[in-house]
Order: C-alpha cells, then structure tokens, then sequence
C-alpha cells in the first residue's frame, strides 16, 4: 500500500495538525451536535472550527439470491426530493454495535433479515464539518417479513438488479453518497470473492 494511504497519524503529518483550543456550543438536537471549536493552526494563528458531531450510522447492501438489491426510495426534506438509496440508519449510540444496528436498520425498513454479513469497512461522508463516520455491509441470505418503521418514516422499497445500480451510479441517477460508496465497494468486493 502507498504511503500516502496510511491513514495512521506519521510522523511527518505532525505539520498539518491542528490543536483543540475551546468549545462552544451552537446547537444540540436529536441527531445533530454543532459545535464551533476554536483551534491553534500549524502556524500558530487560531481558527475558528464550526462542526457537527454525529453518533454515526450504519448502511446495507442488501443482495438476493438471484443478484438483485433491496433499495429504497424516499423524500429527503433538506434537498427536497424523493431518492433512491440503500437502508441505512443511525446508531442509537457510540458504543453500539454497528452490526447490530445494520441488522435492525434492515429489518425495520424492509423487513428483511440475512443470514451472511460482509464488512465493506468504514467512510467520513463530510469530514470538513462532521465527525459522522458510517459503517458499510453486504446482507445476503435475505429472509423476508414484516417492516416496523418509525411513525414518521414513509418509503417505498424495491429489489433492483445490481448492475442497474451500478449503471445509475455512474451516469449520475443515483445522487446519495453512501449508496454509491457501498454499492461500488460491494461490486468490487464480490468480484474479488468471485
């Protein structure tokens, strides 16, 4: 592996970083915490750094026995639109389980349940302003039964052939982020178990 893809803090990345000075609170919500951490810069200045903490979240790659994935297609209030994505949820807190929560987000949205999980490992989908970290899998051996969303959940599920979601990812049809990370990490995942 490439140097430049050592993720661990090196040596000579000492330079870059960038020391916590003091916090302040803007906003404490359900989902979101935003918080605008003031910093001490390489070079000695201090910045301002506004941020939201985030408890994290799980997505699934869903895929039937016959190569199709479940996905889901639902309004997003912020961008006003109705998306197609995979299911996917937040952690009911930091410590839990990500496979656990990835196992009742299928559940609970689709209704399915798997028998086999694959860990398509971890992404930051914003770390300019967002410590969210997302944990990916791959379901397969799905078993079919009764959905339990939330009150004010409303989406429509499908099972599409796989390659269809590729192709969509990349002319631009499928926008939501972590559907295209899992989605393609999942196809080059099954090609290398192939």
């Amino acid at each position: 592996m490439s140097e430049l893809f050592d993720i661990n803090l090196k040596e000579e990345d000492k330079k870059l970083r960038e020391e916590w000075k003091s916090t302040k609170e803007i906003f404490d919500g359900r989902i979101l915490h935003v918080i605008d951490d003031t910093v001490i810069c390489p070079n000695g200045n201090e910045a301002s750094r506004e941020l939201i903490r985030h408890v994290g979240a799980v997505c699934v790659v869903p895929i039937t026995d016959d190569g199709k994935v479940i996905v889901e297609r639902q309004f997003r209030y912020p961008i006003d639109k109705v998306i197609t994505e995979i299911p996917a949820g937040k952690l009911d807190s930091k410590s839990e389980d990500p496979l656990l929560a990835a196992r009742r987000e299928l559940r609970e949205e689709t209704g399915y349940t798997a028998e086999e999980w694959i860990s398509l490992g971890v992404f930051y989908p914003a770390p300019a302003y967002s410590d969210e970290l997302i944990h990916m899998y791959i379901a397969k051996k799905l078993k079919k039964g009764e959905r339990d969303l939330d009150e004010d959940e409303f989406l429509d599920v499908y099972a599409v052939p796989f390659d269809e979601l590729v192709e969509g990812i990349m002319r631009g049809d499928i926008t939501d982020c972590k559907t295209q990370m899992a989605i393609l990490k999942a196809e080059h995942k099954l090609r290398e178990c192939n």
